[in-house]
């Protein structure tokens, strides 16, 4: 299996050049050459294996260049009851006779679902590094809960470094604490005087500095990171494998969206034969994936018009994942690509638009209110707490919910992360895990510094 780039650089890479790589020279994201197809005897051979084999067999179709029982032993490691709480891992709920279900994931080490991904990540890092006798420096960006689980799966690993920007005052207490309170050597957290936009571009601008980019050894933990996105395929898989009796039935997944990773994963799932039926996403008042499935119009927004809400995480007017769907769309035309994402924002054309129902998609907003409200339903109707983000997406799924079709919202985080939300909501605290009592006290180590790239590399270079 061989990556390329959504923008036209044909070169082949192998997956452990890409892992510690991120943007491709060029500024676009990896993919593979082609994804590669599951037939019916497949999915009944998989239905049943433990998550940590189900995620062997996923990710040995995209890996070639890490031996098989090295791979298998890094998915064992990771995937465990220990680590994730069940045995299942992603457990399902279904929520009684609505048709839809939710999808646990956020019972990993930080209480989010990017620790689905980032555990694994880390686990790869360590391992190619060790192999290689390098060492990385990780930049990354975060709008609350990418930063603490790329830290919580990085902090004490041998050879890395995490340089970690976040919107200087817009995570939730609980978030900002996660983060604030590590205090490893290897672990730098930097608050940006900006929104979330602000950092990713950050992010970008280094990231396409080739020079700066090699001297430093720099590498992403964002979904623009393939490894990342590739090991959050496989909850589609077991999701769909507990929801369903046979590989006959389809199956709908309602994403909470803001940087289109999560759902995109999805995507990848679909094209690989994953009998899904639609893949809803749901978006904030940062509305921009939403406004770009009914419209066909991307008009990402700047800082201005960047909303702060109550599901934080989704704040997001950029949504730097979007580039690999648009290249599957646009028929992997690498120019077409780069023009569309090059340009400020972009409409598709007629034809464009149509094709855009073939992949499964469509989409629908939440507002406060509605996260407020659908928050109160759920603990009312099936006595279950969800956070605010989760809530967005069960909105939209009851929304947009065909009759007979089964629909699995994922969820994000677990409820303790967003204590105000739910104290409006429920009028009463969120249930705290064991281990995270009163961890907003916890003394803090971080730097406020200007939304600006020259700053970024220089305290990059200060502290390499």
């Amino acid at each position: 299996m061989k990556y390329l780039s959504t923008r036209g650089d044909a070169t082949l890479r192998s997956f452990s050049d890409i892992l510690l790589e991120g943007l491709a020279p060029d500024g676009g994201l990896y993919l593979p050459a082609s994804y590669p197809k599951v037939n019916a005897a497949t999915l009944k051979r998989w239905r049943g294996l433990a998550y940590a084999d189900l995620a062997f067999e996923i990710l040995s179709l995209y890996i070639d260049d890490i031996p098989a029982e090295d791979l298998r032993a890094l998915t064992l490691k990771v995937y465990t009851p220990e680590v994730f709480g069940t045995q299942e891992i992603v457990p399902l709920t279904r929520l009684g006779a609505s048709g839809i279900a939710l999808e646990a994931l956020s019972n990993g080490p930080t209480l989010a679902f990017k620790d689905m991904a980032m555990q694994l990540l880390g686990a790869l890092f360590e391992y190619e590094l060790g192999r290689r006798g390098e060492t990385l420096n990780i930049l990354g960006a975060t709008s609350g809960d990418t930063g603490s689980a790329a830290e919580y799966a990085m902090k004490g690993k041998k050879g890395v470094n995490v340089f970690m920007l976040s919107p200087h005052g817009r995570m939730s207490p609980f978030q900002q604490a996660q983060m604030f309170s590590l205090q490893d050597a290897n672990i730098h957290n930097l608050a940006v005087e900006g929104v979330f936009d602000d950092c990713q571009d950050i992010v970008k601008a280094v990231s396409n500095d080739l020079d700066f980019k090699r001297k430093w050894r720099i590498g992403t933990v964002n979904s623009i990171n393939w490894a990342r996105l590739l090991a959050q395929v496989v909850y589609y898989f077991a999701g769909y494998f507990q929801a369903t009796k046979s590989n006959a039935e389809k199956v709908s997944f309602c994403v909470p969206s803001g940087n289109f990773g999560n759902v995109c994963a999805g995507h990848v799932a679909r094209m690989m034969g994953l009998p899904i039926g639609r893949l809803i996403v749901a978006t904030n008042e940062n509305d921009v994936l939403d406004e770009f499935f009914r419209t066909g119009g991307y008009r990402p927004r700047g800082a201005a018009e960047t909303h702060e809400t109550s599901s934080p995480s989704m704040d997001i007017s950029k949504a730097s994942n979007f580039e690999r769907f648009i290249a599957d769309l646009l028929g992997r035309n690498g120019d077409a690509v780069k023009a569309r994402f090059s340009a400020s924002s972009f409409t598709l054309s007629a034809e464009e638009r149509a094709k855009i129902a073939d992949f499964g998609f469509t989409s629908g907003r939440s507002t406060h209110a509605d996260r407020v409200a659908t928050i109160q339903r759920c603990h009312a109707e099936f006595g279950v707490i969800i956070d605010p983000h989760t809530a967005d997406g069960l909105k939209v799924a009851l929304e947009k919910r065909d009759p007979g079709e089964t629909v699995i919202v994922l969820e994000t985080a677990l409820p303790a992360k967003f204590e105000a939300t739910i104290q409006e909501a429920l009028n009463q605290p969120a249930p705290r895990p064991k281990g995270f009592e009163g961890i907003e006290a916890l003394p803090k180590r971080f730097q406020v510094v200007p939304a600006e790239v020259a700053t970024i590399k220089a305290y990059i270079a200060d502290h390499a």
